[in-house]
């Protein structure tokens, strides 16, 4: 099937849509609402004049016009000013997202202690967790993406441990089979993989009744959050085991994000990445578990207890593209979830889950993901408007709502809903069971490594180690830390730390709760 036949589609034209997407403006101080929506008509253009001083005039009016926007925008850009311009992609088409609640201020200025601690007290008081949700039937998961279903089987290899299968091949064996891959376009270190594997491809595919299969196969656990918690200092040590293998890179993102055509958040939308092309990163370790097949006219896996893992530290949480792909008749909730589909195609799948004071967390990922002007004080001023935009949903839709609601978390400066780590949880523990993910504690990783790694080689069913690996395996050092100028920035100021630890206060209660396990409270947390 060729890349020309995957059914993907926006909902409604396409063309429409991206001449009609809003832009959020931010409003004048007075209380009517926080965004004001401009529609931008695109006409076709004029006719010229036949007089050639009213041609010169426009031209030059024009052109000036367009030099002032010019260095107006530039100094918002370079300044990173907020405070008279916000532009944000809305996946909206009304006039109002929501209304700033009954604590509205001016969102450049904030410097009221108090008045943010109403605003977060505003919050916590509309704080309620769900017991469940609705799950949605197998038969709409089909439908809405009816070519993933139709690649993956719902049965694997009984003789592997990694969930692999036989495809039939049937394109051209002397063809590149990786030539459409999509990933390969935008990694120069996937097209370099991608070159060795498409020299041992013939290699590797496996004659059976007069036709050729190739092995495919999907992770057999998931590393799926959360940023800035440790995630590729666990990746990193998990690759150092014989028996587990990854992608060429740590994040494909394909659940979350390239599914959907989104290769950087800023871009917009690119192709819809096709399932294929996910199958293709795992075509390696496919390779080892598959084994030679001149020694082996089998077809059995010569080393079928290797397990594959994958990384993408946004497949718990980030499910902002839902709006866009989706019917919105949900009341401002995604009727489908990355866990759903997942689910769906790997109701045996393993999870794990690295966490950390989602206060640490959030400054940790504002000096990381920061580009310019960063400090504490300009965090404290972000941390604020992100509280206000927050408060002011929960004014009109309810928590889970806010907290999948991509307006608000295009919007919001600091990804405070990040932090909101149980909502997320309770969510997959509607279609996964408790013993299927395993939630660990960057700070207990941190002290003690050797015992980390321990329960997940545990949790994985991993055969025993030689004291030599095991040794490389925990006492390597720490994978992505803070960058030296990032550390000279600094500690978050107090004030800051105090405000953000009340907001999310009743979400590490309640994960305390479900987890059984008092240390995810981080009431007595170092810093890390």
């Amino acid at each position: 099937m060729t890349q020309m036949d995957y059914k993907y589609s926006l909902l409604g034209s396409a063309a429409d849509d991206y001449r009609k997407r809003p832009l959020l403006l931010q409003v004048d101080d007075t209380p009517m609402n926080l965004f004001a929506v401009l529609e931008v008509k695109r006409e076709l253009p004029r006719r010229w004049s036949t007089l050639g001083c009213f041609r010169k005039i426009r031209l030059y009016s024009f052109l000036f016009g367009l030099a002032v926007t010019f260095l107006i925008m530039a100094s918002y850009i370079l300044t990173g000013d907020k405070k008279g311009l916000l532009l944000t992609p809305s996946p909206y088409h009304f006039s109002s997202l929501v209304s700033p609640g009954p604590f509205a201020f001016n969102l450049s200025s904030v410097k009221d202690y108090a008045h943010i601690k109403l605003v977060v007290k505003s919050i916590t008081s509309k704080v309620e967790f769900r017991s469940s949700r609705q799950i949605p039937e197998l038969k709409a998961l089909v439908n809405s993406e009816p070519h993933m279903f139709s690649v993956i089987p719902r049965k694997f290899l009984p003789s592997v441990k990694n969930p692999c299968w036989y495809e039939e091949y049937t394109g051209n064996i002397t063809s590149d089979p990786y030539r459409t891959n999509l990933y390969a376009r935008y990694s120069k270190r996937f097209r370099t993989v991608f070159q060795h594997l498409r020299n041992t491809f013939r290699e590797h595919l496996f004659h059976h009744d007069g036709k050729l299969y190739r092995m495919r196969c999907l992770p057999y656990f998931y590393i799926i959050g959360q940023p800035k918690c440790g995630t590729t200092d666990l990746y990193d040590r998990l690759r150092l085991h014989p028996d587990v293998k990854f992608t060429t890179f740590k994040e494909p993102h394909w659940w979350t994000r390239k599914r959907f055509g989104i290769i950087r958040l800023s871009e917009g939308f690119h192709d819809r990445y096709p399932v294929e092309d996910y199958l293709d990163l795992f075509d390696q370790a496919a390779y080892q578990i598959q084994g030679n097949l001149t020694a082996n006219a089998s077809g059995s896996p010569s080393q079928p207890n290797i397990i594959i893992g994958e990384a993408s530290a946004s497949t718990m949480w980030d499910n902002n593209a839902w709006v866009y792909f989706y019917d919105n008749t949900t009341e401002g909730e995604p009727p489908f979830l990355i866990q759903d589909f997942v689910h769906a195609l790997q109701p045996d799948a393993r999870f794990i889950v690295m966490l950390r004071d989602p206060v640490e967390r959030l400054y940790s990922d504002y000096l990381y993901f920061g580009i310019a002007n960063k400090s504490a004080e300009d965090f404290h001023e972000k941390v604020s408007e992100s509280l206000q935009l927050f408060e002011g949903c929960l004014t009109e839709y309810t928590m889970r709502s806010c907290v999948y609601n991509t307006t608000v978390n295009n919007a919001m400066p600091v990804r405070l809903q990040v932090g909101l780590y149980i909502v997320y949880l309770m969510d997959w523990l509607t279609v996964f069971s408790r013993e299927q993910i395993l939630v660990l504690r960057l700070e207990d990783h941190a002290s003690n490594r050797k015992y980390t790694m321990h329960k997940v080689f545990d949790f994985l069913n991993l055969g025993p180690l030689t004291k030599e690996i095991e040794s490389d395996i925990t006492r390597s050092p720490a994978s992505n830390t803070r960058r030296p100028a990032d550390k000279n920035l600094g500690p978050m100021l107090p004030i800051t730390k105090e405000i953000l630890r009340d907001f999310y206060t009743p979400f590490n209660e309640k994960l305390a709760k479900v987890l059984r396990n008092d240390s995810f409270l981080w009431e007595n947390n170092s810093k890390l």
